[in-house]
C-alpha cells in the first residue's frame, strides 16, 4: 500500500505546484497568511514490530500543533511538533507503552485553489503537504523487557488535509499523515530492530481532526479561501497597455512630436520643427532656421543699440561697455557662451588688446530659476569661462577680475527677460 500512495502523492503535489506557478497573480497584501493549525486524534505503528506485539488503528493517542505560514494563495511552509502514545490493543498482544515525540518542516500545497474548489463550494478544501523531520523513541513499558534512553529517527511526512471553513477565523481540518522513518534501531514495541537493509522501512500512520485558527487583519480571508478577481488579469493588462501609452506618448525635448515618432527626440527647445521632429534648417548650415533668425536680429539690434548710444551719447567704448551695452549671454543652465556672444566677446577682446593698461572686472549672472546657491556658482562658472575665451584670445589674466553677482531678477518671469539676465558683463577700469 504505502509503495502506491507514496508516488501517487507525490505526483500530485507535483503537478499542482507547477500549474500554480503559471497561474498565481494574487496581490499579497489581500488575504492573511499565518495560521496556528492545532489536531489530535488516532495513530498506528507499522513495521517494524516485535512477533507477538500489535496494536489496532483506534489507538490514541495522538497531537499536534503547528504554525503555518502561506507565500501565497497556493504554497506555503508549516513548522510543527507531533507527539504520539503507543499502545498495545488491549487483547491478543503482549502489553508495551512507547512515546514518540517529533519536529518537522513541511511544505503545503493548496489543492483546493489550484484545481480551483471556488467553482463548486465556498466551505470545502483540500491541502496536500509533505516534508521532513526528526523525532525520539522512548518505551516506558513493555511485557519482554524494553530499553532505556531514546532512539532516534529521521521522518519523512507525506499527507492530505480536508477543511471546512467556519469563518475568516476557524476552519475544522481532517488529517491523514503518512510518515516513513530512517536510522531506527528499536521496534516501535520497544524490542530490538533486527535491519535487514538501511532506508524507509519504519511506518507510522496518523488520523486527526482539528481546528486551523487564521491570524492577520481583521475581515479579510486566509489564502486557504482567498479567491482572486477573475477580472483582476485583465484590469492588470489594461493598466499596462496604458502605462505603454503614457511612455510612447513622452516628449522628452518638448517640441510638440511623441518620442515614439520624433527622428531628433534631443532638438533645442523652442525651434521649430517638422512633422517627424526634425529640426527645420533650409540652408542645410547645421543651425536651426529660427535660431539662426533670433540670433541675426538680436546681433543687428545690438549694433542698432551701440551705434545709436555712441551718436546720440558720445560716449566712449569704456563708457559704453560699463553701462552694460556689452554682454555675453549663455542658454538655460549652461555655462558656455551662446552663438549670439560672438560680436560681444570679439569686441572685448580687440579692446583689451589694444589697450593693455586697462583691466576689466568679468561678472558674471544667472536667472532666477533654481536655487540660490546653484545658480551662484553657475554665475561664477560663466565669468571663469568667459575670462579664459580672452585669456586664451591673448588678453593678459592679470588684467581681468572675476565677480560672481549669482541669480538676478528684472521683475518679469518672461522667457525673453530670463535670456537677458544670463549674461557675462564688463566694468572697465
Amino acid at each position: 500500500m504505502k509503495k502506491v500512495v507514496l508516488p501517487l502523492l507525490m505526483l500530485c503535489l507535483s503537478s499542482a505546484a507547477l500549474r500554480a506557478q503559471d497561474t498565481e497573480s494574487t496581490t499579497s497584501n489581500d488575504y492573511n497568511k499565518w495560521s496556528i493549525d492545532g489536531n489530535f486524534g488516532v495513530n498506528k505503528a507499522g513495521n517494524p514490530m516485535t512477533e507477538g506485539y500489535h496494536m489496532n488503528v483506534t489507538n490514541l493517542f495522538h497531537a499536534d500543533l503547528g504554525f503555518r505560514y502561506m507565500f501565497n494563495t497556493k504554497f506555503g511552509l508549516k513548522l510543527a511538533g507531533g507527539y504520539d502514545i503507543l499502545n498495545d490493543d488491549g487483547s491478543g498482544s503482549r502489553t508495551f507503552k512507547s512515546t514518540v515525540i517529533g519536529i518537522n518542516l513541511q511544505g503545503y500545497a493548496n489543492l483546493g485553489r489550484i484545481m480551483q474548489f471556488e467553482t463548486f463550494t465556498k466551505r470545502l478544501n483540500l491541502l496536500g503537504h509533505m516534508g521532513v523531520g526528526v523525532a525520539q523513541l522512548t518505551n516506558d513499558e513493555r511485557q519482554d523487557g524494553g530499553f532505556s534512553g531514546q532512539d532516534h529517527l529521521g521522518s519523512f511526512l507525506i499527507g492530505l488535509t480536508g477543511q471546512f471553513r467556519i469563518s475568516n477565523r476557524v476552519a475544522v481540518n481532517a488529517d491523514f499523515t503518512m510518515i516513513n522513518n530512517f536510522s531506527q534501531h528499536k521496534t516501535w514495541d520497544g524490542g530490538t530492530y533486527q535491519r535487514t537493509y538501511q532506508g524507509f522501512d519504519s511506518t507510522l500512520y496518523n488520523a486527526t481532526i482539528g481546528l486551523s485558527v487564521y491570524l492577520g487583519k481583521s475581515g479579510r480571508q486566509h489564502a486557504d479561501w482567498f479567491v482572486e478577481d477573475p477580472d483582476s488579469d485583465k484590469l492588470k493588462d489594461i493598466q499596462n497597455r496604458l502605462e505603454e501609452l503614457e511612455t510612447m506618448m513622452n516628449d522628452s525635448d518638448k517640441d510638440g512630436v511623441p518620442d515614439y515618432l520624433d527622428s531628433e527626440p534631443n532638438t533645442i527647445t523652442g525651434v521649430a520643427v517638422d512633422s517627424k521632429g526634425r529640426t527645420i534648417d533650409r540652408n542645410t548650415n547645421g543651425v536651426p532656421d529660427e535660431l539662426e533668425t533670433y540670433i541675426d536680429n538680436n546681433n543687428r539690434e545690438i549694433e542698432k543699440t551701440i551705434d545709436s548710444k555712441i551718436a546720440q551719447q558720445a560716449v566712449g567704448i569704456e563708457k559704453l561697455v560699463n553701462s552694460g551695452y556689452v554682454n555675453v549671454y549663455f542658454d538655460v543652465n549652461k555655462d558656455q557662451p551662446n552663438a549670439q556672444s560672438v560680436d560681444g566677446i570679439n569686441f572685448l577682446i580687440t579692446y583689451l588688446k589694444q589697450n593693455p593698461g586697462k583691466s576689466a572686472d568679468v561678472i558674471g549672472y544667472a536667472d532666477e530659476v533654481g536655487a540660490t546657491a546653484y545658480n551662484q556658482d553657475l554665475s561664477m562658472r560663466r565669468a571663469e569661462n568667459v575670462k579664459k575665451i580672452l585669456v586664451d584670445a591673448g588678453v593678459n589674466a592679470a588684467n581681468l577680475n572675476i565677480v560672481a553677482n549669482g541669480e538676478q531678477s528684472l521683475g518679469n518671469d518672461s522667457r525673453r527677460v530670463r535670456t537677458v539676465v544670463r549674461r557675462v558683463t564688463f566694468i572697465l577700469k
